[in-house]
């Protein structure tokens, strides 16, 4: 199953700045996910953080002098770039980019940055005032220039009590970034990918609205999934509390027909159509202009059938569906595939409580145009996800023949 981090050779280059010690965090989150993390640090990033941390985090040795006798670097100062992945410069000071833009090699982190053919990925940690002079723009502007991806910095109250930019980007979304770049030449390079998520909103009144239990995770996660394989991913969502993956269109939607609408639009040239949102069937009839106030016992609501939007998105890709039920899955799964025209259908049982709303893992049966079902077990919504990817980019050449 997909993973653009597991055994990959990641550099990871720490400079000296006091946001040093998120970098310990970062090298974790990598060795965690099955990357090999090998630290490069310059010699005042010891000032900030030490290299037995980093070296008791990944358990391999950390270079800090190009002239160590005990470094690889002593034997061949490209070594760790030739092997590398991808290379990571977290945090990365004002000085480090003034270097990177210059082309200069006078430390160990310098010379296999410029020993290699890996791309790389910078994010920049300094003071407000620093991070807005002229000099360190334009150093910015020409490593960008050159394909270095630039990532962050961000705003906020920084260590020498300024309000601005200059925190180094949170390490949980700098892994994101560095699974966005080594993913870019995935199976799916080339395809667009569009995906519903969230359960849709339809206005009662100004303060009310009829919902679902849907959390938007197993959407988001396909999104996700789709991403990390090089797809070019269009993300339609409802108002969910979830960050959208890094790399991903966000087209935002609350009721049923805004939905419709937008997947209408983004899905002119899709390759792959994945639809996790869960759409209301109804909506009231009318809005109320004002708060409807509590009057009686019990309240009556004239409810209008929503657009069918699953029956209603057609086009030459593979369209794909979810079906949340809560009894006989297989016989009302297979009826939404052939009703609504999909390709392919992804089952649950949303009563399930390892495997329904709001929780990370899944467990799904797929039912295709062939009659296959295919009975997946309990997996996070991440490898549900490239599943049914899996399936779909089998289908993709059929469906465009």
């Amino acid at each position: 199953m997909p993973n653009p981090l597991h055994g990959k050779n990641i550099v990871l280059g720490v400079t000296g700045s006091i946001a040093a010690y998120k970098a310990a965090d970062l090298a974790s989150k990598l060795v965690q996910a099955g990357a090999r993390v090998d630290v490069v640090m310059s010699e005042n990033a010891a000032h900030f953080i030490t290299p037995m941390t980093f070296h008791a985090l990944t358990h391999r040795p950390v270079t800090t002098d190009l002239f160590d006798p005990h470094s690889e670097l002593a034997i061949d100062h490209v070594a760790l770039g030739m092997r590398a992945d991808i290379i990571v410069i977290a945090p990365a000071t004002a000085n480090t980019l003034a270097k990177l833009a210059a082309g200069v090699a006078d430390d160990a982190l310098t010379t296999t940055v410029l020993g290699t053919v890996a791309p790389l990925l910078v994010a920049p940690a300094m003071d407000a005032h620093m991070y807005d002079h002229p000099a360190v723009q334009d150093n910015l502007a020409r490593l960008r220039n050159r394909g270095v991806t630039i990532v962050g910095p961000e705003g906020g109250r920084l260590a020498s009590g300024l309000m601005g930019m200059g925190r180094l980007t949170d390490p949980e979304v700098l892994v994101e970034h560095i699974k966005l770049v080594l993913g870019r030449h995935g199976d799916l390079l080339g395809k667009k990918v569009v995906v519903s998520a969230g359960g849709t909103q339809e206005p009662l009144d100004p303060v009310r609205i009829l919902t679902n239990h849907s959390s938007g995770k197993q959407g988001y996660a396909v999104a996700e999934a789709a991403r990390d394989r090089g797809a070019a991913v269009t993300l339609v969502t409802t108002p969910v509390s979830l960050r959208p993956p890094v790399g991903v269109r966000v087209v935002r939607v609350k009721s049923a027909r805004d939905m419709l609408e937008a997947m209408l639009d983004v899905t002119n040239q899709a390759d792959i159509v994945v639809m996790a949102a869960a759409v209301a069937d109804y909506r009231p009839v009318a809005e109320s202009d004002h708060k409807i106030k509590k009057s009686g016992e019990t309240i009556s609501l004239e409810l209008a059938k929503n657009p069918d939007i699953i029956a209603t998105v057609n086009g030459p890709f593979v369209k794909i569906g979810f079906a949340a039920e809560t009894e006989d899955l297989l016989v009302n799964a297979e009826t939404k595939l052939r009703s609504k025209g999909l390709h392919l259908v992804a089952a649950n049982d949303v009563t399930a409580t390892d495997a329904g709303f709001g929780v990370d893992t899944n467990r799904v049966l797929l039912l295709d145009r062939d009659g296959k079902v295919e009975e997946l077990p309990l997996l996070t919504k991440y490898e549900v996800g490239h599943r049914i990817l899996d399936r779909a980019l089998a289908m993709v050449g059929k469906q465009r023949a």
